[in-house]
């Protein structure tokens, strides 16, 4: 698939807290790290901006702005070029300018990928689909922990089924051309 002239990659919460925890892991993290920066890495080539989501609380936690696990993941090879949106909730256009950094450069059609499946990517995306976004989430190049009785295997293919049947478009990173 190609996307269109006016498409922006997203990137959601790839931050260090994410690959840090304490006896957890995330889902293909590895694969799915190698995937986000192969997707940016695109992008910045064809001009396609690179919009990555920091996830920035003030409350000491891991996720404290400033704070070594609230910083983006190294291996994303964060650009001077690329836009870093904060955002304080799972929602990235809650409370803050995305929509406005979108409109300006006439985005209509965004890709989404990034972290966590179960909140953060979800939210999101159903966000973007009821605010007119042409939406593709790349299905393997999102990831989250396991919770409760569901593996982090078992949600990725859970919300790929359910934000595919109506809210976004599903491709593999792989199919992703800029």
């Amino acid at each position: 698939m190609t996307t269109s002239a006016n498409a922006a990659l997203v990137i959601i919460d790839a931050q260090v807290a994410m690959f840090t925890y304490e006896g957890m892991k995330l889902h293909d993290e590895e694969a799915v790290l190698e995937r986000l920066a192969g997707l940016a890495n695109r992008a910045r080539a064809a001009g396609t901006p690179v919009v990555f989501i920091q996830h920035t609380s003030h409350d000491g936690d891991e996720f404290q702005e400033g704070s070594d696990t609230w910083e983006l993941h190294p291996a994303l090879g964060v650009i001077g070029g690329d836009i870093v949106v904060r955002k304080p909730t799972c929602d990235a256009f809650h409370e803050t300018d995305l929509h406005d950094i979108l409109q300006e450069r006439n985005v209509g059609n965004l890709v989404i990928a990034g972290m966590q499946t179960d909140f953060c990517v979800d939210t999101t995306s159903r966000r973007a689909f009821s605010l007119g976004y042409d939406t593709v989430l790349v299905r393997d190049a999102h990831s989250t922990f396991d919770r409760g009785q569901l593996t982090a295997a078992q949600i990725v293919a859970h919300h790929n089924s359910v934000l595919g049947s109506s809210f976004v478009r599903l491709l593999s990173a792989d199919d992703i051309v800029f």
